[in-house]
């Protein structure tokens, strides 16, 4: 299974502390250099600092041969759609909306960061109201009440 993850995602992951999950749901995650970059960036917590240049080993860096042309996007989502597109991907991680947008546009399979964790919690793999709890202490850009509606389907889905 090919997955492409812009950063987003892996920002949030490394922040509430489940990057891991990645690795156990998907063995591996590709991204572009220039997500590698954004990764990097003085802008970004120290987590997420640390985890981009201590890079665990099943986060694989590949190049994109043709940077698709994509208004509106930045670099990074250019570059992971254009990877998905490339490798043709089996998911793409990827939550901002007009990224999304585009992505489904190619006719790409995508997945956001909630998505994911509920996907962890499914498998047994994280408590999914903690891990929100944790996403409603940092800065990304979700409702809390969205993310107390998908945990209250989560549990009506008969999870944790």
């Amino acid at each position: 299974m090919i997955v492409v993850a812009d950063s987003s995602p892996l920002i949030v992951l490394v922040r509430i502390g489940q990057v891991h999950i990645l690795q156990a749901l998907f063995r591996e995650v590709v991204i572009p250099p220039e997500v590698a970059v954004e990764l990097a960036s003085p802008k970004r917590p120290k987590a997420v600092h640390d985890f981009i240049h201590a890079r665990p080993n099943w986060l694989l860096i590949q190049g994109v041969a043709t940077l698709l042309e994509i208004e509106d996007l930045h670099e990074g989502e250019r570059s992971s759609i254009s990877l998905a597109v490339e490798t043709e991907a089996d998911l793409l991680l990827i939550d901002e909306r007009d990224g999304r947008r585009a992505a489904l546009a190619r006719n790409l399979k995508i997945a956001g960061t909630i998505a994911i964790l509920e996907r962890a919690a499914e498998s047994n793999l994280l408590d999914l109201e903690e891990a929100f709890d944790r996403i409603k202490a940092t800065d990304f850009w979700i409702s809390p009440k969205l993310l107390d509606a998908q945990l209250k389907r989560h549990r009506e889905r008969g999870g944790k």
